[in-house]
């Protein structure tokens, strides 16, 4: 099955020449970044990488998933944050599962591993997990996390008609997954420091309230309501 990685990058010039390098031990068929109005030359730098670049303005961690995903000519789109914390290389883990017909939605899980210090602070930590907790509670799951990292058939994402386009993203994929009873499971990935500079989520208090705003309000809306 052909495989399409998407890469979501605001401002990421630091890092992202070194994860295109890495990326190409994906095996993915199609390598796409989506450059979510950065500033500096987070577009060029793909491209040099031979990278398919999709301009996306509209800031927002899910307008940019999802104008990559409109661009992708595959049979599963994984999706992989630009700022090196996680590993290319471990695609084929996500992938397999749903070649194999086990799973619809493969999600890498960062917590089945030994975090290395400083990869994940404190309070991103404890809001991933309370997150975790909850939805399995609503959908007798065992989740141990949010993971970006994760893979799903290109056709169930069409499906699923997503509405949320910021934080909450990746947790309404999860929960309408849910909702129709489709099979999620876990496989653990190696999770690390980034490459350059601080995450615009976890690295400080209120990105990481902010975030966790949105992604309860979409556990409500479509978990619950």
């Amino acid at each position: 099955m052909n495989v399409a990685l998407i890469i979501p990058a605001l401002n990421e010039a630091d890092s992202l020449g070194r994860l295109l390098t890495e990326s190409k031990l994906s095996r993915a068929q199609q390598l796409i970044v989506v450059d979510n109005g950065s500033t500096d030359r987070t577009a060029e730098i793909a491209r040099e990488h031979g990278a398919l670049v999709v301009q996306e303005p509209r800031r927002g961690y899910g307008y940019a998933c999802a104008a990559g995903a409109a661009m992708a000519n595959c049979d599963i789109l994984a999706f992989m944050d630009a700022d090196g914390s996680f590993v290319p290389e471990e695609l084929p883990r996500l992938v397999a599962p749903i070649e194999e017909q086990k799973a619809e939605l493969v999600l890498g899980s960062r917590l089945k591993n030994d975090l290395p210090p400083g990869a994940m602070p404190p309070h991103q930590l404890y809001g991933n997990r309370l997150v975790a907790r909850i939805i399995n509670g609503l959908f007798a799951l065992n989740l141990t996390d949010l993971g970006p990292f994760r893979a799903l058939p290109k056709d169930l994402l069409d499906s699923l008609e997503m509405r949320e386009l910021t934080y909450g993203w990746t947790v309404e994929m999860m929960v309408k997954v849910a909702r129709r009873g489709s099979r999620i499971i876990e496989v653990p990935v190696t999770y690390r420091a980034r490459f350059a500079g601080k995450s615009k989520i976890g690295g400080t208090l209120r990105g990481t309230f902010l975030a966790t705003y949105r992604i309860f309000s979409v556990v409500l809306r479509y978990g619950i309501f």
